[in-house]
This record gives structure tokens, sequence and C-alpha cells, in this order.
């Protein structure tokens, strides 16, 4: 395990989202191609919180979703083999919802890759705020040029 801290420059470095699609503040703790876990800050000036909802500002789960498919981006294209290339969604499954995030949240992003054949495979996704559940899916993955 890395335990070193991955800011957002060097995550731009490995994933290619850029504002206002990268949803990945900083990276604490990285095995290359196995494992991650990331963090996003959520504040009030998040574009979505314009209309998701007017005065009951929630972040979309389908977000939450997609920080999540970036941290385990992170894990799989930090590998040598992978350099260069992007993470494709394959598919998304067992998702459940079970806890609002709003801002002032700290999202904290957990992602294992618990199934991987060559370009392709399977992680487990978890966020989670101040250790309550938010978010959890079995993301399917497919790293392509």
């Amino acid at each position: 395990m890395c335990n070193k801290r991955l800011d957002v420059k060097e995550i731009m470095e490995i994933i290619p989202h850029r504002y206002p699609f990268l949803f990945v503040d900083y990276i604490e703790e990285l095995e290359e191609g196995k494992s991650a876990v990331g963090y996003k800050n959520v504040t009030m000036n998040e574009y979505f919180f314009q209309g998701h909802f007017p005065g009951e500002p929630v972040m979309p789960g389908v977000i939450m979703i997609e920080a999540l498919a970036q941290v385990g981006a992170v894990a799989l294209l930090s590998l040598d083999e992978f350099k260069g290339k992007i993470a494709y969604f394959g598919g998304i499954r067992k998702a459940k919802f079970r806890r609002k995030v709003t801002p002032g949240d700290t999202l904290k992003l957990q992602v294992e890759i618990i199934n991987r054949k060559g370009p392709a495979g399977i992680g487990k996704a978890i966020a989670s705020v101040n250790g309550e559940t938010a978010v959890e899916a079995e993301l399917i993955f497919a790293v392509g040029v």
C-alpha cells in the first residue's frame, strides 16, 4: 500500500478528467492495480447544486458513482501497462444509495478491484461520510485507448 498522498495535479496526470467533471480532490492511499482511497470535499459551489435541488442541495447519486469510478481509475491507470489510457464504464451492479450527501460533507471514496482479466474487471466501491455509507456498488470497467 502506498500511503503517499496524491494531490489533484498528480491525479490529473493519471486520469483525463478535468473541471467541471473531476470529482476527486486527493488520494490518501493507493495500491496500484488493486485499490485506492480518495476524498471529495463537497461545497455549495458545486455546479450541480444549482438545480439539484433548489433549496435542498443534494449531491446526485450518479455523481457519487462517477467519483468512485474516478478513484478506481486512478488505481488501475497507475499500473505501467495502463499508463496514458482511459478506463470506461462497462456497467454498474448492486448500487444502493443509503444517505444524502450535502454541502459541507467530505465524501470518502474507496474502491477495491475484486476481479480483473486483462483490461476488464470489477471494482467494489463504497462512498461514505463520517463512517456512514452513502452509496455502494460494483463497477464494471474496461480499459481502452
